[in-house]
């Protein structure tokens, strides 16, 4: 028998149980639907979230931790075997500091692929409103070097802030949750009160909103020199450096070679929010395995169906055998019933994933602010690789479930079964 007697003889057997062989592929093509619905909402989820890490934080940063350590400048020469080390006025709050930072600077600039360089000074502070107080961190910048470094230029509600924090020595400019926390508006004074409970009037010269809620909520920026006194550091002293690249995704090469070149530690972005993006991934991993067991439920059907086939079919796989029908063409005829199911649900499926896709994309609803990232919507990140793996996956899931029934099948001896007694 060639392979299209095959086909025939297998497209029959689904055309006298239309009901039946309909249903079963609508399971393959729900099956189908969700799945693909599913990888695109997590792949959405992921990469929304990939996208605004990107927008939000530098592609490299440089930490002040030294990865080489500095020799003691009083040790100038010293024989083999002899090392003297002193520590001059160590103390227990000695900060980590990128020391001359201005030549550091200059030292990274001249790496290719990096576009701009930006330091700066963090300081924990609880900023305070009148009555309302509530713990932050007031990060120290070059205003006009920090713009690009970590998309705030483009994240900033009020469109000339960055331009009147370079002109206000003590102004700030706070995170959209952080004003609505102190109750905090435009031209408002608000103090910072450092850990050493100094205070710091300062004027709040616009908002910026991240979509990232805790830094909304927690963070602000103010001019470098500001942080450098609520620090009590030097003027040339900063706490870390912030770099841009012409290639986000060349950005770990960047890192490793401004590493080697200042002796201070450097991060890509991937790194510095590696258990964000690990937390998303893993739980679009867990999401698409649960949903993955809706193709186990269609399998199971197609084998039900294929089972049922079987028993009804065992005279005309009898008469096959008895004409000399190897049991491998049995075999292949039920196999080639579920492949037909198996098409039919996913060319069923793959489509109206789509359109689901589409829809869920269309709905608006109200931004939380309870999760990690802030968004109106459900993110849809539709691939063809989703629907490719979708349609093999479907197909491979109906074909494996039809093959316990056909070799069932072959395992019937048509002497007992033309005389009346179905069996092995």
């Amino acid at each position: 028998m060639t392979f299209f007697d095959h086909l025939r003889i297998a497209w029959v057997h689904l055309r006298e149980r239309k009901r039946q062989t309909a249903l079963t592929a609508l399971g393959v093509a729900v099956g189908s639907a969700m799945l693909v619905t599913t990888i695109s909402v997590a792949n959405g989820s992921s990469s929304n979230v990939v996208t605004k890490v990107i927008d939000t934080a530098p592609h490299v940063l440089v930490d002040a931790e030294r990865i080489e350590p500095l020799v003691p400048d009083n040790v100038i020469g010293y024989p083999p075997g002899r090392v003297s080390m002193v520590g001059k006025h160590v103390t227990t709050e000695a900060k980590e500091l990128i020391k001359n930072y201005p030549d550091v600077a200059k030292r990274i600039e001249r790496v290719p692929g990096v576009v701009s360089v930006s330091p700066f000074v963090v300081s924990r502070v609880i900023a305070r409103n009148k009555t309302r107080f509530t713990a932050c961190a007031a990060k120290g910048v070059v205003p006009l070097l920090e713009a690009d470094i970590a998309g705030l230029k483009k994240n900033l509600l009020d469109k000339n802030a960055l331009e009147e924090l370079s002109r206000t020595p003590n102004g700030i400019l706070v995170g959209n949750l952080l004003a609505a926390k102190l109750d905090a508006g435009y031209r408002d004074r608000i103090v910072l009160v450092t850990k050493n409970s100094e205070e710091y009037p300062v004027t709040v010269v616009g908002r910026f909103s991240s979509g990232f809620n805790a830094k909304d909520e927690r963070e602000a920026y103010v001019n470098l020199s500001l942080a450098q006194r609520m620090e009590g550091i030097a003027s040339n002293s900063a706490t870390g450096i912030g770099l841009r690249t012409a290639d986000v995704g060349r950005a770990g090469e960047v890192a490793a070679v401004v590493g080697r070149l200042t002796g201070y530690r450097s991060e890509s972005w991937d790194e510095t929010n590696r258990n964000v993006i690990e937390f998303y991934n893993r739980n679009a991993t867990i999401t698409l395995v649960l949903v993955g067991f809706v193709f186990v439920v269609a399998g199971l059907g197609v084998s039900s169906v294929m089972t049922t086939v079987v028993l009804q079919k065992v005279r005309d796989i009898a008469i096959l055998r008895s004409m000399g029908v190897q049991s491998g063409s049995i075999t292949r005829i039920f196999m080639l019933e579920g492949l037909i199911i198996g098409i039919f649900g996913v060319v069923v499926g793959s489509p109206a994933g789509h359109v689901i896709c589409h829809f869920i994309s269309l709905i608006r609803f109200e931004a939380s602010t309870a999760g990690v990232i802030r968004s109106d919507r459900i993110n849809i990140f539709e691939t063809p690789e989703a629907h490719l793996i979708v349609i093999v996956f479907g197909i491979l899931i109906a074909v494996l479930s039809s093959v316990t029934p056909a070799r069932k099948a072959t395992r019937y001896l048509p002497v007992s079964i033309l005389r009346g007694q179905v069996g092995t």
